[in-house]
Order: structure tokens, then C-alpha cells, then sequence
């Protein structure tokens, strides 16, 4: 089973994705893990990444394909996987149509205002990446990883007034998307109005949806 999640920053995609991918066995793909991890590894492909990452420039959709075919070729994605931020314009949908066949998107649709407050209370481990949320993810010790003792920092982009922006250019990223895919694949809309609401919650809602449209088995 081939997915792809849309959601605005802060919809919970990454969190969907990793729990999406353990319940059915296949890989979640996020852009910005596979391009660290072509920079780690020190690739041909990973050194014209890091070349676009250090001056702040945009990764070229080619490149961006050429890492993602790379990818979907590997073994891990046999059994199918999850694409979490990608693509994020038609262009970039129709080149990965060329390399894989979608069989539904998954759409997170969350109020702007609980995306500002779930942004404004997030803090990432400076070390190892790990995600808090101070209002209902909360660290064990103030501003400190309780996996591997990091500093605990707030992303300058996840202020109120930035995620407000930030908000303003997906939807306008988005929309030509979903109406590129609505004819072509099977739009999964999940709609979380609960600030609190556990990722379960929302996960079950994803496989309910996915067995009613005959994309997953019952």
C-alpha cells in the first residue's frame, strides 16, 4: 500500500506516518530525513543536497526524484510506504507518478488555531530530534530530552506569527494538489478538531477511512 499524507505544519503527519508504518509493516518517507541521510552517507546525490542545504537554497524537484526513485527501489519499500511531505506541487506529482503508483492520499485537516497553539508549545531535542509538546507532551525534566538528555530548544518558524505564514503558503501549495489527485486517486479527508486528542484516535480514523474505501482489507 503506497500513500501519501498531506497536512499543514503541525497536523500531526510525522506522527501518523511513524504509527501508520508500524501498524502495516511498510516504510514512512519524509524528505527532510532522506535528504540527512544522503548527507550522511556521503553519497554523489547527498553532496549536491548538502551543496543547495548550505546556501540556503531550494533542492531541485530532479534531484529531489532521483533520491525518492532511489529510494522506492530499496528493499524496505517492497511492501509498499507512506510519503510524509511529498510532493508539494503538481509538478512534482507528475514526476512521481512516472515512478509509482499512489494508492490514496491521506489528508490531515486541523483549525489554525489549534495548529498555533500545538506549534507554540512544541520544543525539539537539539541531539537526537525527539518532539515535546509542553502543553501535553511534556518533557520529565524542564527543557531537557528524557531520552538522551539534550537541550531542549523552540524553532524560530514555530512562532505564532511565522505559523500563521507558514499556514498561508500551504494552502496555497496545497490546493492545486488535491485537485490534481481528486480525479486520479482516492482523497482520505481526516478532519481533528481536538487540541488533546491522542495520535491513536486519529490513526484509527485513518484505517476506518482506508477499509470503507476497499483500499485496506477489513
Amino acid at each position: 500500500m503506497n500513500l501519501i499524507l498531506f497536512g499543514a505544519p503541525g497536523a500531526g503527519k510525522g506522527t501518523y506516518a511513524s504509527r501508520l508504518s508500524s501498524m502495516f509493516g511498510i516504510v514512512s518517507i519524509a524528505t527532510g530525513d532522506m535528504f540527512r541521510e544522503e548527507i550522511k552517507r556521503d553519497t554523489p546525490l547527498g553532496k549536491k543536497v548538502a551543496e543547495y542545504v548550505r546556501s540556503g537554497k531550494l533542492v531541485p524537484d530532479a534531484v529531489v526524484i532521483d533520491i525518492l526513485a532511489q529510494r522506492l527501489k530499496a528493499r524496505e519499500a517492497e511492501k509498499g510506504f507512506i510519503l510524509d511531505g511529498f510532493p508539494r506541487t503538481v509538478e512534482q506529482a507528475e514526476a512521481l507518478g512516472k515512478i509509482a503508483k499512489m494508492d490514496a492520499i491521506v489528508q490531515i485537516v486541523v483549525p489554525e488555531w489549534i495548529i498555533v497553539e500545538r506549534l507554540s508549545n512544541r520544543r525539539i531535542c537539539s541531539k537526537c530530534g525527539t518532539i515535546y509538546n509542553l502543553r501535553y507532551l511534556k518533557p520529565k525534566k524542564e527543557g531537557v530530552c528524557d531520552k538522551c538528555g539534550g537541550k531542549l530548544y523552540h524553532r524560530d518558524d514555530d512562532k505564532p506569527e511565522v505559523v500563521k505564514e507558514r499556514l498561508k503558503v500551504y494552502e496555497k501549495q496545497t490546493q492545486p494538489l488535491i485537485e490534481y489527485y481528486q480525479w486520479k486517486t482516492p482523497i482520505i479527508k481526516i478532519e481533528n478538531n481536538e487540541i488533546d486528542a491522542p495520535p491513536e484516535k486519529t490513526v484509527d480514523k485513518i484505517v476506518e477511512k482506508l477499509k470503507r474505501a476497499k483500499i485496506l482489507k477489513a
